[in-house]
């Protein structure tokens, strides 16, 4: 009896309360050592467990979010880091070469996993999301649909219902006054009295103001020198070249007098020691291409800087830079010891680099992305999608050059970038990053145009090379099979089976019909999912499943989607047999387009251990749950979401005996 209060206490919450059920409870045995019979022995196993069970919660409700921060830094494995960049690991060193530029190579083997850049954004801005249209008329209602900008702060980007909104604007929402305070004095009481402009010249033009706000923070004579050469006549000059500012003079901030000196550093972005770090120097020289952009973008840019720094001028917030933080009753030592540089002064210097800012940020801006739940909140078994949350600017992660088939994953918490080895990287070799034109997403075509309109370069990876030899057939996740022996057609206009005895041709516009036809009614389904009419969905979904078995590549998209929902509807049903078998097959759609270590396998197999789970299939589950984990880790940390829903399905099952003849799947 006392030990199921104590499990009653820990299951409540009520965590004190159940310390001291639990050590009542060993004081019980310590009082009859002769208790040794084997319901004692077993009496004493379930309080060594519900000790651990404690242990757990007491951990992860009083670790503030500081040692969080420092356990997750210790957990990703960034223990040694390198000399030469201090948020990437010794593992990782700079090199420069006149075709590829900066890039980072493989000092040693590294393993799958492995993390190779921690990075915190020099600077990050919220995405503002879909704003609510303007309604005009008094019968209209206003949008009030919930948008990012409501949900995370816009300052660490973390995610709050219970925000603390600026006192001037309304617009800024902060997870704390603290972060709120922050923000005031680092960049928002610049930006409160423009916020509605910035709005309106889109997110580039934020960030590029942000930038320059946080660039007054560090020595303002070297920033000020980089920009216009000499501060007294105010010669501004910005090369194009494809590597800038390979020599600009550089405050050595000694006391010889010989801060005028101009000196080369070795490659652009670090300072005199030969270190790159994440400062102003290092944003400062990222590649503007100003050369490759096109006269109407470069138009656009000047135009919003112009009016920026217009407005900028006009606003009494311009003169008075160092205007009091709004009333939150917090009061920081720090901040009231930090004076705020002032920007008016030199707001034409300040706006020349606002205009390199926004000519960088097409080729070097950086998506903070997170994981959102799609659908209904109701569903058992979550379904998830990336969100563009932030724009941010990173330095180091900048230097990885890309490709198609990437040998690394990049990750977010909060406004930090974690890079990990997605695979083996051996030594010497080149550590590179996809820039969003993915081998598994996207057919070659298409990626080298994207690439070479937003990135100007062309690919010439090994996945765009192999790619180009069998152009002819294409993506077989965008394939069509054969009728009769399934074999994938090959051809342009006309698609013959490569099968020799078959022969079976059709026309390619004849499939593409075919295909949007099944993509409606699979449409049809989902809505009816979504109203929760399972029977009217149900039949509808097999209808497609049978027709798409009928012409369609085995790793076909949409061979995927048909299952995925399938397994979705059959959970919905309670049917969790059924559901785990159509998610199976949608398993090993995404193992043939993705591959078995991908990040998109990792979320599949959550899926299915959620099925297993509901279902009450311990085994099944434990066995899918460490499948998850295994490749989840490889491009998440240990404090990812998914891996610690992982982790506690993990422990309630261990803490369940498989009951004879139950459930299984």
């Amino acid at each position: 009896m006392m030990l199921r209060k104590a499990e009653c206490l820990v299951t409540l919450g009520r965590l004190q309360e159940a310390s001291q059920a639990i050590s009542d409870l060993e004081g019980s045995f310590t009082a009859r050592p002769t208790l040794a019979t084997p319901q004692s022995q077993v009496l004493q196993k379930s309080l060594s467990r519900l000790k651990m069970k404690l242990q757990e919660k007491e951990n992860l409700i009083e670790t503030p979010p500081a040692v969080l921060s420092t356990a997750c830094e210790e957990d990703m494995g960034l223990r040694e880091r390198s000399e030469q960049i201090p948020s990437a690991s010794s593992s990782v060193r700079l090199c420069t070469d006149p075709l590829k530029g900066r890039y980072l190579v493989a000092t040693e083997d590294i393993l799958p996993g492995q993390l190779l850049v921690r990075e915190d954004a020099f600077v990050s801005v919220l995405n503002p999301g879909e704003l609510p249209p303007l309604h005009h008329g008094l019968e209209s209602e206003w949008d009030t649909r919930v948008t990012n900008g409501d949900l995370y702060c816009h300052r660490c980007l973390k995610r709050t219902l219970a925000t603390v909104p600026c006192g001037g604007c309304s617009y800024a929402k902060y997870c704390s006054q603290e972060c709120l305070q922050q923000a005031w004095h680092l960049y928002h009481s610049i930006e409160c009295s423009v916020g509605g402009l910035l709005l309106t010249l889109g997110v580039f033009c934020h960030v590029a103001l942000r930038s320059t706000l946080l660039a007054r923070f560090e020595e303002s004579g070297q920033v000020l020198k980089k920009l216009c050469g000499k501060i007294g006549n105010k010669d501004i000059c910005l090369p194009e070249s494809k590597n800038p500012m390979k020599k600009f003079p550089y405050d050595l901030g000694g006391e010889s007098g010989e801060n005028d000196k101009s000196i080369e550093t070795p490659i652009p972005g670090c300072d005199t020691n030969g270190k790159y770090e994440n400062n102003y120097n290092a944003v400062f020289n990222l590649l503007p291409h100003t050369e490759n952009h096109s006269p109407e973008h470069k138009f656009v840019c000047a135009l919003s800087v112009s009016a920026l720094c217009k407005q900028l001028e006009e606003s009494s917030m311009v003169e008075e830079s160092s205007l009091q933080a709004p009333t939150t009753g917090l009061k920081s030592s720090k901040l009231e010891a930090a004076e705020t540089p002032a920007l008016c002064a030199e707001l034409d210097i300040w706006g020349v680099a606002m205009l390199r800012h926004m000519l960088q940020l097409q080729c070097n801006a950086q998506a903070i992305t997170t994981i959102q739940q799609t659908g209904s909140e109701e569903r058992i078994v979550t379904d998830s999608r990336q969100v563009r949350l932030a724009t941010a600017v990173f330095p180091v992660t900048s230097l990885l050059n890309h490709s198609c088939s990437p040998n690394t994953s990049v990750t977010f918490i909060s406004t930090v970038a974690c890079v990990r080895a997605s695979q083996k990287i051996g030594k010497g070799q080149e550590i590179l990053h996809c820039y969003g034109p993915h081998e598994s997403r996207m057919a070659v075509a298409k990626r080298q145009q994207k690439l070479r309109s937003q990135y100007f370069f062309d690919c010439t990876c090994p996945a765009c090379q192999n790619e180009k030899h069998r152009i002819g057939t294409g993506p077989r996740w965008e394939g069509f099979c054969c009728n009769r022996c399934r074999t994938p057609l090959q051809g342009s206009n006309v698609l013959s089976c490569g099968n020799t005895p078959c022969m079976e041709s059709v026309r390619r516009d004849h499939l593409d019909s075919r295909l949007q036809d099944l993509q409606q009614q699979i449409g049809m389904a989902q809505k009816l999912l979504r109203k929760g009419q399972l029977e009217q969905a149900v039949p509808l979904l097999l209808g497609c499943q049978r027709e798409a078995e009928r012409f369609l590549c085995e790793e076909h998209t949409v061979m995927g989607e048909v299952e995925d929902n399938l397994a979705q509807a059959y959970a919905a049903a309670g049917d969790w047999q059924k559901s785990a078998a159509h998610l199976q097959k949608s398993l090993r759609v995404v193992e043939l387009r993705h591959g078995p270590s991908s990040i998109e396998m990792g979320h599949e197999l959550f899926k299915l251990a959620q099925v297993f789970f509901n279902g009450f299939a311990i085994t099944e589950a434990l066995s899918t749950i460490q499948k998850a984990e295994k490749v989840l880790l490889i491009h998440c940390g240990p404090w990812d979401d998914e891996i610690q829903e992982l982790q506690k399905m993990k422990s309630c099952l261990l803490d369940l005996s498989p009951i004879p003849g139950g459930p299984s799947m």
